[in-house]
């Protein structure tokens, strides 16, 4: 009879450590997935960050009189480039998340306001360089889009499965207690690539 108890706690003790197991290994892997799906942000959005530059230098010379709206381009640039490097030393801190997507929001609204004053130079517009890096400007959010989806969608996965049973139990034993936060970008300059004529 004592045997039977015996057993039966142990077998009661090896399915709930399996238990356990199985959920601390899923949500590992789960923020491991969209700690990968942000690195994918990150890559794209240091190479729009990179190419800034490039376009107010090309744009300067045809609106030196515009140094303000320059200025604060670069100045946006070097924010969002700020805010990136914070969400990505922890992707899953939704004040750093947040943070970033301001970020954007502003850096958008500057690149919005530089592409309308590029509307009233002519030369500017038929410019190859300006061409070029609108172009791949355009190409780089795009890339950023399918990267923000699917950074939200793992994130959308992972809360969903720390919110299940038996996961929400356990979670914050495994240190896994707070949301990971979705990436949403207050601007829609940022969310959509620009839309800019040259034409």
């Amino acid at each position: 009879m004592l045997i039977g108890v015996v057993g039966i706690v142990l077998v009661f003790i090896v399915v709930f450590v399996a238990v356990l197991v199985g959920v601390f290994n899923k949500l590992v892997a789960l923020k491991n997935r969209y700690g990968n799906a942000f690195a994918q942000i990150e890559v794209q959005l240091k190479r729009r960050y990179d190419l800034i530059p490039n376009l107010v230098e090309t744009v300067k010379g045809y609106m030196s009189h515009e140094r303000e709206t320059l200025d604060a381009v670069i100045q946006a640039r070097n924010t969002a480039v700020s805010g990136l490097q914070a969400a990505a030393r922890n992707p899953g801190d939704p004040a750093a998340i947040q943070g970033l997507a301001g970020a954007e929001g502003a850096l958008g609204g500057a690149m919005g306001r530089l592409f309308a004053l590029a509307e009233s130079y002519p030369d500017l517009k038929a410019s190859q360089n300006m061409q070029q890096l609108t172009e791949e400007l355009t190409s780089t959010e795009n890339k950023v889009s399918f990267a923000r989806q699917a950074f939200n969608d793992a994130v959308t996965a992972y809360n969903t499965y720390k919110q299940s049973f038996p996961a929400v139990i356990v979670a914050g034993m495994f240190g896994h207690g707070q949301d990971a936060s979705l990436l949403e970008f207050d601007s829609e300059a940022i969310a959509e690539a620009p839309k800019v004529s040259f034409g």
